[in-house]
């Protein structure tokens, strides 16, 4: 009786029920339409569409003045700009396909790849913050060497009202900045390292 009983111990042990778990959690993860790497996968790359195609609707919307378009360091500005969040966007979006790509069930690598793109999220929000206070800044010393009609509209209006409009952007964009990550990234990472988290 003890020989049987060690016998089906020794048959539970080699019984692969942590490889079916963590296979099963792994296709949850990987799979391509439906997967928690392929909704991050789609967000960056419309991050990536949206930045592309900007510059091109300033150039169109200024069409008849482009020289002035060309001269702009508003203009350039955010065309480094734009570049900058793309290069960025890319460099995640290679991490996710890395993810996705992976073929051994480690959970402690999945984990350190989810920080890394955590990590990197956090640095995308703040980036965004400094650029929207660059750009506030710009606004306020463009005109005094280059002339445009719609910052000299602008710079008609009260000091008080301009800072406040600034004061209101910036504040909206510490809150809606944080919301639109997390929809987009940040309920599908949570989601990730749930599912991490149930690998054995």
């Amino acid at each position: 009786m003890t020989m049987e009983l060690d016998e089906l111990k020794q048959t539970w042990k080699q019984t692969p029920i942590q490889k079916t778990i963590n296979t099963d959690i792994m296709e949850l993860i990987q799979h391509k339409s439906y997967g928690p790497l392929a909704a991050i996968k789609r967000s960056f790359r419309k991050d990536m569409m949206i930045m592309m195609i900007m510059p091109f609707i300033l150039i169109l919307t200024n069409l008849n003045d482009l020289n002035t378009v060309f001269s702009s360091i508003m203009f350039w500005s955010y065309v480094v700009f734009c570049a900058g969040i793309i290069g960025f966007v890319y460099y995640n979006y290679q991490l996710v396909r890395k993810m996705e790509g992976m073929d051994g069930m480690v959970k402690s690598n999945l984990r350190q790849q989810l920080d890394i793109l955590e990590t990197r999220l956090r640095w995308n929000i703040i980036g965004l913050r400094i650029a929207m206070i660059y750009f506030i800044l710009l606004t306020e010393i463009v005109p005094y060497f280059q002339h445009y009609r719609m910052l000299d509209l602008w710079h008609s209006f009260p000091s008080i009202a301009r800072y406040g409009t600034y004061a209101g952007l910036l504040i909206l964009q510490y809150y809606v900045s944080r919301q639109v990550c997390n929809r987009k990234y940040g309920q599908h990472i949570e989601y990730l390292k749930k599912l991490v988290n149930d690998m054995q």
